[in-house]
């Protein structure tokens, strides 16, 4: 399948994009190569693969997310970079006003 000039100049209208001379020339060149790509891979069987959304497998690694006490409250204070006793000291954030 061949893409030619005025519905490259078309689609870029649609994107509102402004293409030179050149770039029209090489996005006809290019779109055509891609959709001549998709005929070659639409010639394969694919009746026995299921649908996905990506080429290899991904599995979801992360822990799930439970709530557990932390009994080392001086572990916790200590990264604090100015503490009260057993709090944080904090900027205030409130006017008086």
């Amino acid at each position: 399948m061949k893409i030619d000039r005025e519905q490259v100049l078309k689609v870029a209208h649609l994107a509102r994009l402004e293409l030179t001379e050149i770039e029209t020339e090489q996005f006809t060149t290019q779109l055509s190569s891609m959709l001549d790509y998709f005929e070659q891979l639409s010639e394969l069987d694919t009746s026995d693969v299921l649908p996905t959304t990506r080429a290899i497998d991904v599995s979801n690694i992360t822990r799930s997310d439970e709530l557990e006490p932390f009994t080392n409250l001086e572990a916790i204070l200590a990264s604090a970079p100015d503490r009260d006793g057993e709090f944080f000291r904090v900027p205030k954030i409130m006017s008086e006003e």
